[in-house]
């Protein structure tokens, strides 16, 4: 039932998921570490990380273009996010970090993301297609778990590891695309 938490300047660490399910985050002005940028969403002072998003944050929503990594749990529970545009700087979707968006509908993942992390999308119930680049090699463990839209899913070559349960509860997945490594001469 914790409903706001002031971050005073003397707080230079804060792990993932520390602020899952807080509706608002302050950060003291003289903090050298953290800030709060736009809609209510905690990123470090270099502008590199997301740490977290107030549940309040509704319709679109743009990471800004130095974000590299988006936390664990960072959106996680934002149940009015319908979108979102993630630069190409990002290279890593952090465990949880859209878990329970369930009006997320659409998202497109940058050729820059290497990992999708466990329970990535989980409960993202809304979300009813993703395409995942050439550059992701790793699907976490539950990544789309629980997301009962989803009808189609087109994983490339580039991924080399799949997590267990991470397609499970897709309703209506009817067809999972695996592109192959292999050319038709290779497999004679």
């Amino acid at each position: 039932s914790l409903t706001s938490i002031t971050i005073p300047n003397s707080v230079t660490s804060i792990g993932d998921g520390a602020f899952a399910g807080v509706q608002k985050v302050i950060v003291s002005q003289e903090n050298p570490t953290f800030t709060v940028c736009r809609q209510g969403v905690l990123i470090d002072k270099m502008r590199k990380k997301i740490l977290y998003a107030s549940s309040s944050l509704s319709d679109h929503y743009t990471i800004p273009d130095s974000v590299t990594s988006i936390g664990d749990e960072a959106f996680s529970g934002c149940k009015s996010l319908t979108s979102i545009t993630i630069p190409n700087s990002v290279t890593s979707i952090g465990d949880g970090a859209f878990a329970d968006c369930t009006k997320l509908t659409s998202i497109t993942i940058p050729n820059s993301v290497t990992s999708i992390g466990d329970g990535a999308f989980f409960s993202c119930s809304s979300l009813t297609g993703i395409k995942i680049p050439n550059s992701v090699k790793s699907i976490g463990w539950g990544a789309f778990y629980g997301c009962k839209s989803l009808t189609s899913i087109t994983i490339p070559n580039s991924v080399t590891s799949i997590g267990d349960e991470a397609f499970n509860d897709c309703e209506k997945l009817t067809g999972i695309t695996i592109t192959s490594r292999f050319t038709d001469d290779d497999i004679r």
